[in-house]
């Protein structure tokens, strides 16, 4: 697994998003790379949305259809619709397919659960490819967040 963290120059989010990909990998082998965007034209290359950016073997699992290349401040949102400046553990768990997805999810009952899958527009559940990756082989399905749960619809907490 490659993760690439795409931030600009003192971004004031990088330090928790390095804090929650090191829990959320809890010593799985990874190749981590971080990248300082400097300009709009690496931005648009790299494919980064916002800062910061994590692309998980190139693909943005956190994409928002229609987003465009940014060197602005990129915040989440999470299931109850505070914004956060970096996607929380539960995210980055799900978006590395971590086992340990569903017990972060916050809902009152983990048996009534209806985790956020990792990109609920389409696009086979595989986020939004990165440009710099379109060369690269195809990218398979990202795991169900929610394992035995066989409804195709958009799940949320």
């Amino acid at each position: 697994m490659r993760i690439t963290v795409l931030t600009v120059p003192d971004c004031p989010h990088a330090p928790l998003v390095a804090e929650r990909l090191n829990q959320a990998l809890d010593g799985r082998d990874a190749e981590v790379e971080r990248i300082e965007v400097d300009d709009q034209e690496q931005a648009s290359r790299l494919g980064m949305t916002g800062s910061p950016t994590v692309l998980v073997d190139g693909v943005d699992p956190f994409a928002v259809p229609g987003t465009t290349a940014s060197l602005s401040c990129r915040l989440y949102r999470r299931p109850d619709g505070h914004v956060d400046g970096a996607p929380s553990l539960a995210e980055l768990r799900r978006a590395l397919g971590g086992a340990a997805a569903v017990d972060d999810c916050d809902c009152a009952v983990v048996d009534d659960c209806d985790c956020p899958a990792v990109d609920v527009p389409g696009r086979g559940r595989r986020g939004r490819l990165a440009p710099a990756a379109i060369d690269r082989e195809p990218r398979t399905e990202l795991p169900d967040p929610c394992p035995g749960d066989a409804s195709p619809a958009p799940r949320s907490c």
